[in-house]
C-alpha cells in the first residue's frame, strides 16, 4: 500500500490540497489586481467584473467567510452525527468508509478553502500612503472580490449536494454496495483473471528455470527449522506487504524469504514474520529492509486483505439480526453483496504462494487467504446468529449454491456441501414451524443436488 494511497484515506487530505489551492488562487489574482492597476474595464466586462469599493468589498469578503465557516461547521456535525449513526448500527468498522469518501472530504475542503481565500482577499484590502490623508488611495482587489462572490455560489451548489450525498450514503444499498466494491477490486488486484500471463511467478511456463507449482508451494518446509526469524518489532494489524519490496531486498542479499504472515493477521512485536534462508545472511540491512516492507498498523485496510471487506458485510449481517435491530432484509442485502465477491473469488485460480525474480529463481514465499477461510467465516456467522431467521438461512444457501457453481475445485464443493449439512442442523434445531422446516430442508437438498452435480460435471 503506497505513500499516496494512505493518505487518500485520510480525511484531512483532498480539503488540504484545496486550500492550498485556495493559496495560490488568492496570492495569484491579487497579484493580477495589481499589475492591472487602474486599467480601464470595457462597458461589457463590467456586467460581470463589480467594483463595490473597500466598505463593499471588506462587508462582502466578511460575509462569505464567516458564512464558509458556518456552514463547514454544520456539515461536520452531520458527518459525525452520521458517523455515530452508521456505526452503532451497522458495525464501527465503516467509519473507515465515510473517512475516504471523497464526497464528504470535497465538501468540507470547499467550504474551508473558501474561508482561507476570502481571509486572504480581505487582509489585502489597505490603504496606500497616509491612512490619515482622506486622498490616500485604497487598493481593493476587484477580481479577487468578484472570484470570492463566484466561491459563495460554488458553496451554495456543494451544500445542496452534501445534503444529497449524505442522505444517500447511509442507506444500506449504498453502504453494502461501497464495501462490495472494495471486496472485488481487492480480489481482481491479487487474483488477476489473467494470471500467469504477466510477471514471473514461480509456476510460470517457459524458459527462464522456473520452479512447477508443487515445489515452488513446499519450499517452506526447508527453511522452516534453519531460517533465520524476523520478528514484527511493534504490535499490531499486519496492513500491507510490499512486494516488490521484498523481493528486491531478497535479490540484493541473494536469499530466500518465507512469510509467516498475511495482510489482516494481529501480530505481537516479538511475532516472526519471516524466515530468512540462509539464515547467515540476515544482516541489520536486511531485516531493517523487511520491517519496512511488512507494515503493520493499528487499523486494516481491504487494499490486501480480502477477508477484511467479507467481515465487513458479514458484520453487517449480523448487527442487523440483533433483537435491537431485528433487521433481516438488511441481512439479506449484505449477503447478497457477499455472494458477488465470493462467486468471483471462487471463479480465479489461486496464485503461487511463491514468487520467482526474473531468472526464475524463488525469492519470496507468500501465505494467502484460501476460500475455504472466506465462506467458512460468513457461513458460521449465519449458523450461528441467523438460525432464527429463515430468510437469512435461505440466503446463506443461495450464497452456498452460486459460490459451488463458480468453484473451480472439487474439494471446495465438498466442504460447500458440508456447510449446507451444517446450516439444515441448526436450523432444525432452532424450533421453528414444520412448514419453514420443510421448506429448508427442501431448499437445502437443491443446493446439495446442484454441488454433487457440478462436481460430477466437472470430473
Amino acid at each position: 500500500m503506497s505513500i499516496l494511497q494512505r493518505l487518500r484515506e485520510r480525511f484531512w487530505f483532498i480539503p488540504a490540497i484545496l486550500c492550498a489551492a485556495a493559496f495560490m488562487l488568492a496570492e495569484s489574482l491579487i497579484a493580477t489586481d495589481r499589475w492591472l492597476g487602474d486599467l480601464v474595464v470595457p462597458d461589457w466586462l463590467s456586467v460581470f467584473l463589480y467594483r463595490v469599493g473597500e466598505s463593499g468589498s471588506r462587508d462582502i469578503l466578511g460575509a462569505i467567510a464567516s458564512s464558509s465557516l458556518a456552514v463547514a461547521g454544520t456539515t461536520f456535525s452531520i458527518t459525525i452525527a452520521v458517523l455515530a449513526l452508521t456505526s452503532s448500527s451497522y458495525g464501527p468498522r465503516l467509519v473507515r468508509n465515510f473517512m475516504a469518501d471523497r464526497g464528504n472530504q470535497a465538501v468540507l475542503g470547499v467550504f474551508v478553502s473558501t474561508f482561507l481565500y476570502s481571509l486572504l482577499v480581505l487582509r489585502s484590502i489597505r490603504v496606500l500612503g497616509d491612512p490619515g490623508d482622506q486622498d490616500a488611495e485604497v487598493f481593493v482587489p476587484h477580481l479577487a472580490v468578484n472570484a470570492a462572490v463566484l466561491l459563495a455560489v460554488l458553496n451554495v451548489a456543494v451544500l445542496v449536494y452534501f445534503i444529497h450525498h449524505i442522505s444517500d450514503s447511509i442507506q444500506v444499498s449504498t453502504l453494502t454496495g461501497t464495501v462490495r466494491s472494495e471486496l472485488l477490486r481487492t480480489i481482481d488486484r491479487l487474483y488477476p483473471a489473467d494470471i500467469g500471463r504477466g510477471g514471473r511467478r514461480a509456476d510460470d511456463e517457459g524458459d527462464g528455470g522456473a520452479v512447477p507449482r508443487e515445489v515452488a508451494d513446499a519450499l517452506p518446509a526447508e527453511v522452516e527449522a534453519h531460517g533465520a526469524p524476523v520478528t514484527a518489532a511493534r504490535c499490531g494489524y499486519v496492513q500491507s506487504i510490499g512486494d516488490d519490496e521484498l523481493m528486491g531486498a531478497a535479490r540484493r542479499h541473494d536469499v530466500l524469504l518465507a512469510l509467516r504472515v498475511r495482510p489482516g493477521l494481529y501480530v505481537l512485536d516479538d511475532t516472526v514474520t519471516v524466515l530468512v534462508h540462509p539464515p547467515d545472511r540476515a544482516d541489520d540491512r536486511l531485516v531493517a529492509a523487511i520491517r519496512s516492507a511488512v507494515k503493520i498498523t493499528d487499523a486494516r485496510s481491504p487494499h490486501q486483505d480480502p477477508e477484511f471487506a467479507v467481515q465487513q458485510l458479514t458484520e453487517m449481517a449480523v448487527r442487523a439480526l440483533s433483537p435491537g435491530t431485528n433487521d433481516p432484509y438488511t441481512a439479506v442485502n449484505a449477503l447478497s453483496d457477499l455472494s458477488v465477491g465470493l462467486a468471483r473469488l471462487a471463479a480465479r485460480t489461486p496464485p503461487s504462494t511463491a514468487r520467482a525474480d526474473d531468472d526464475g529463481t524463488v525469492r519470496v514465499h507468500a501465505l494467502g487467504v484460501s476460500m475455504s477461510q472466506l465462506i467458512g467465516s460468513v457461513v458460521d456467522s449465519m449458523r450461528w446468529y441467523a438460525a432464527s431467521a429463515p430468510g437469512v438461512m435461505h440466503a446463506t444457501l443461495g450464497i452456498l449454491e452460486l459460490v459451488g457453481d463458480h468453484a473451480r475445485t472439487p474439494e471446495l464443493r465438498v466442504e460447500l456441501a458440508s456447510h449446507v449439512d451444517l446450516l439444515e442442523a441448526a436450523f432444525n434445531d432452532a424450533g421453528h414451524q414444520q412448514y419453514d422446516v420443510a421448506q429448508l430442508t427442501d431448499h437445502a437438498a437443491s443446493v446439495r443436488r446442484s454441488l454433487l452435480a457440478v462436481r460430477a460435471g466437472g470430473a
